[in-house]
């Protein structure tokens, strides 16, 4: 019987594979609801007898429905919880993974199939994700009442405390708490880089890997005029009293209210073509700068970064129906004066695809804006800074059953993970794996693997001058002959500033 001695109590995980053992829903910090929402995680209370870790805990508050994941159910209020993948379960000192799941800070969870730790754990890791504060629970701002402040970034703080109990339990699975390495993918690939230069954080983990991170960030004045939004859309004042008093469905529903108004008016500046509402917060406190510059000052240089985006990031998010539709130069036009694209920059993208109609130009030019060029530049800034980074691109295409699966968001994560037999991966990636598709994902586990046990991912690190970029691909039946995607050149991004792309 595998039993597991931990801080807090005894779990009892299960046999997930003959060599695997995992213990799943295991608490970190207490229910951060009643008199600790909207607080900083506080320490989860001690239980007695042996816990069951058969089973994830619930989900933080949310409105999604995600294939293969459970759903969130208002009550649910244990939503703290890590889960653990150990292929040494009677004693060992492995490398360690902690996974931090995207979802654009208000969707998503560590159930999701396609984060299964097994592969990884068959590969020599010890596999940990985790559930976090979510939407306006986590990220929204709330004033202070006269007598109590309440921080932003509370599913940052969250992050941490999961980060703190793998250096307080992880040996108890037989995982080494000084080798830990960090990973997530879009915003959770963003939070990661926030934890790169977050004070609280520091020492927690030696390597980060960020796939698809996601660029926005907020000011506090950004932030605050969100909480004005979803609260009068809650019917509720944007007061500490009157948000406490307003239950999270509740939140949700306001929050997902607020989030269709910007989507059906074409008129609300750059929150129109992708309307979520919370993202890390630069309060000065808990992320008291943005990781581009702090990375630059070398607030990372003592943790490895390995980077990844894909290399058409936004035909996901438009094939599943999240993104406006921007169809006529006119729109265009409206689109990159919304975000104060620079003259030129359109223009540019579509030379290098002079026969591909307006809604592949916008879309090859959004992702680049959100993911595709905010990632080299963490790259760029954490070498600047002093320390080191690996670059990589997802480009991998195939013919699916309703035409060409691309190399969009959220494809390389099953890749990376084992996990491409997975029902539930199977319309990001074309359906059924082929021969080819399961070496690349060999090659991709390997690459993480190696690069949590010693830093070294097998291709040379990144630097202004060789600008190395490893490029994931299957050249067995890709319909361009692995040519790949067009390069545009990234000099049109020059007068781009980010992270503060939001109104």
């Amino acid at each position: 019987m595998d039993i597991f001695e931990t801080t807090r109590g005894a779990v009892r995980g299960f046999r997930a594979s003959g060599e695997v053992v995992a213990a799943l829903g295991i608490p970190y910090a207490a229910p951060p609801f009643g008199a600790l929402r909207f607080r900083a995680p506080a320490p989860a209370a001690p239980w007695t007898g042996v816990r069951d870790g058969t089973a994830f805990g619930p989900v933080a508050p949310q409105s999604a429905e995600l294939p293969g994941s459970p759903a969130w159910s208002p009550g649910d209020e244990d939503i703290l919880t890590v889960n653990v993948w150990t292929p040494a379960p009677d004693g060992g000192s492995l490398p360690v993974l902690v996974w931090i799941h995207g979802g654009a800070y208000a969707f998503g969870s560590s159930a999701q199939p396609d984060f299964d730790g097994l592969a990884l754990a068959r590969a020599g890791l010890v596999v940990v994700t985790l559930n976090y504060r979510l939407g306006f629970e986590g990220f929204g701002h709330v004033p202070a009442d006269g007598r109590n402040a309440f921080p932003d970034n509370r599913g940052l703080l969250d992050q941490v405390a999961a980060l703190r109990w793998v250096r307080e339990n992880i040996a108890v699975f037989g995982g080494n708490p000084g080798d830990v390495t960090v990973a997530g993918q879009s915003s959770g690939a963003a939070s990661v880089a926030c934890l790169m230069v977050m004070d609280r954080a520091r020492g927690l983990f030696r390597r980060a890997v960020v796939h698809s991170p996601a660029s926005p960030h907020h000011t506090p004045d950004i932030a605050a005029a969100t909480t004005r939004e979803v609260a009068a859309a809650a019917g509720r004042p944007a007061t500490w009293e009157g948000l406490a008093a307003t239950t999270p469905e509740a939140l949700v529903a306001a929050s997902d209210q607020v989030v269709e108004a910007y989507r059906r008016d074409p008129g609300s500046g750059s929150r129109h073509y992708d309307p979520s509402l919370h993202a890390p917060v630069l309060d000065g406190d808990v992320l008291p700068r943005d990781p581009l510059t702090g990375l630059a000052a070398g607030a990372g240089r003592e943790v490895d970064l390995l980077v990844c985006h894909t290399t058409e990031e936004y035909w996901l998010l438009d094939a599943v129906g999240s993104s406006a539709k921007v169809t006529t130069e006119r729109q265009l036009g409206r689109f990159a004066a919304d975000f104060g694209l620079p003259d030129g920059l359109v223009d540019g993208y579509r030379a290098v695809r002079p026969e591909a109609p307006v809604l592949d130009v916008y879309l090859a030019v959004f992702g680049d804006l959100l993911f595709g060029e905010y990632a080299h530049r963490l790259a760029e800034a954490q070498v600047r800074g002093g320390g080191r980074a690996f670059l990589s691109r997802f480009d991998r295409r195939r013919e699916g059953p309703s035409g060409v699966v691309r190399a969009w968001h959220c494809a390389d994560v099953p890749f990376a993970f084992g996990n491409v037999d997975e029902d539930c991966v199977a319309f990001l990636i074309g359906g059924a794996p082929t021969s080819a598709d399961r070496e690349l994902s060999r090659r991709m586990v390997a690459a993480w693997t190696g690069f949590a046990a010693t830093g070294d991912p097998g291709w040379p690190a990144y630097d202004d001058i060789a600008r190395q970029v490893r490029v994931w691909r299957t050249e067995e039946g890709d319909p361009r002959g692995g040519q790949g995607v067009p390069d545009v050149p990234r000099g049109l991004w020059a007068g781009v500033g980010f992270p503060l792309l939001r109104p």
